[in-house]
């Protein structure tokens, strides 16, 4: 498979961290390795990054990835390879896995990913059946998918403090559901091993808390390596304390709005960037693109118009919007097939294991490409992101690659201690 070209000219500092980034290599690995020893890695993750040309740094870190479909099937080893690992360090005797996904039986991409998970995991030696949360499906139930193959969802069965299907009782839960909705009494209290734990979903986590020990990990690599920080980490701030329906608490936003979009304009002035700043603001909790806007001036988020306060008061299940997050934007200079992209990178436990970019042809640079009409392009990660070229061409591919990765892997190390800080207080639902 051939790499996508990236039609763009990164003639600014990126180059410079990308230069860096290979001379520390040595560094920077054995950087990583320590972290791992002293942190438990998430079981799987993906993270968007952005592109600026003069700025590389993750946008958004999701605990519960969905698109394993979209990966090239090349990566397909590796994933094995990976899982196989991240299994045997949570439950080395495990042959028995429940896969519980999202409710999404309509989506039809959802659900390739959702096939595509149970195939790793089959091939990683495991016996793997999908239990679902849907409350209407009481029987096994076939779903077809576009490749004419099918996924067979059967009914959850609790007995004490076990969960399973009929005839199943797993070693290991896995969840492909972010719990958006709130943990349901039915997988509250298990005897066995579920993984991502259940305060990794959203009725626990936040945004704000993932960024805030990013920016922790961010300080401490910038000072390995001899860079600015900024070049790998967005600005933010948190306003809690909206209500886009009753339009309160615009004030709180603006403020936080002027705030990062002042900070960000002395960092352009500093590094001669000639750019107009924009801040992105975002759900604090929740995922699938919902609940986001991108302004320019604080004025913009005063007196917004009704169908603007409804996109934002609602997320995904309906979980209204009381905490915002009010982000640097980093727009993306990455063009594929003639449209804004940007590069997510794929990890199962601490390992790369591929990617995709986002594509959307009706989108632009400053705004969020996880929206309806977006595409999908396998990215073949040289090497699986973790081997650049450091013989040859300094503006290969594998070079740039490798710098996903990274940076990646620097928001992997803040999901591990997001997660060890983050209290489990769960929304039990009935």
């Amino acid at each position: 498979m051939t790499v996508p070209h990236l039609v763009t000219s990164l003639t600014g500092p990126i180059l410079e961290l990308e230069s860096q980034i290979l001379l520390s290599q040595p560094s920077i690995e054995h950087w990583l390795r320590g972290k791992w020893q002293e942190h438990t890695s998430p079981f799987y993750a993906s993270v968007d990054l952005r592109n600026a040309g003069y700025k590389l740094a993750p946008v958004d870190t999701n605990l519960f990835p969905g698109g394993f479909n979209n990966l090239a099937p090349e990566f397909m080893p590796l994933c094995v390879q990976a899982i196989m690992v991240a299994v045997e360090k949570i439950c080395p005797d495990a042959r028995g896995v429940l896969l519980i996904p999202e409710n999404h039986t309509r989506n039809a991409f959802y659900l390739q990913n959702v096939a595509s998970l149970q195939s790793i995991l089959r091939q990683a030696g495991m016996k793997v059946r999908i239990g679902t949360l849907i409350p209407e499906i009481t029987v096994p139930t076939p779903l077809d998918l576009p490749n004419g193959s099918k996924l067979l969802l059967e009914p959850l069965v609790r007995k004490g403090n076990r969960i399973g299907l009929a005839n199943f009782d797993p070693c290991t839960v896995l969840l492909n559901n972010d719990m958006s909705a709130g943990v349901p009494a039915i997988l509250r209290n298990l005897e066995q091993t579920v993984i991502p734990p259940l305060h990794a979903g959203w009725a626990s986590r936040r945004k704000s808390n993932h960024f805030a020990a990013y920016d922790e990990v961010a300080t401490e690599f910038a000072a390995l390596i001899g860079i600015d920080p900024w070049f790998i980490n967005p600005y933010f701030g948190v306003c809690g304390e909206i209500d886009f329906q009753e339009r309160t608490g615009e004030d709180c936003l603006a403020g936080w709005v002027e705030d990062i979009l002042a900070r960000t304009a002395t960092k352009y002035r500093e590094y001669g960037i000639d750019q107009q700043p924009f801040a992105i603001v975002k759900a604090d909790a929740g995922t699938y693109g919902m609940g986001i806007m991108s302004v320019r001036s604080p004025d913009e988020v005063r007196g917004l118009n009704r169908k603007q306060r409804n996109k934002m008061a609602v997320v995904k299940e309906g979980l209204e919007v009381s905490h915002v997050m009010v982000q640097e934007g980093v727009p993306t200079f990455e063009i594929v097939n003639d449209a804004v992209a940007e590069p997510v990178v794929y990890m199962i436990d601490h390992f790369v294991v591929g990617g995709f970019y986002r594509v959307h042809t009706e989108r632009g640079i400053d705004q969020n490409l996880n929206a309806p009409g977006m595409q999908f392009v396998p990215l073949a990660f040289d090497s699986c992101c973790t081997q650049p070229d450091l013989d040859g061409n300094p503006h290969a591919p594998p070079n740039r690659f490798y710098a996903y990765g990274v940076v990646a892997r620097l928001a992997l190390v803040a999901a591990a201690l997001e997660l060890e800080r983050t209290e489990p207080a769960f929304a039990v639902t009935a």
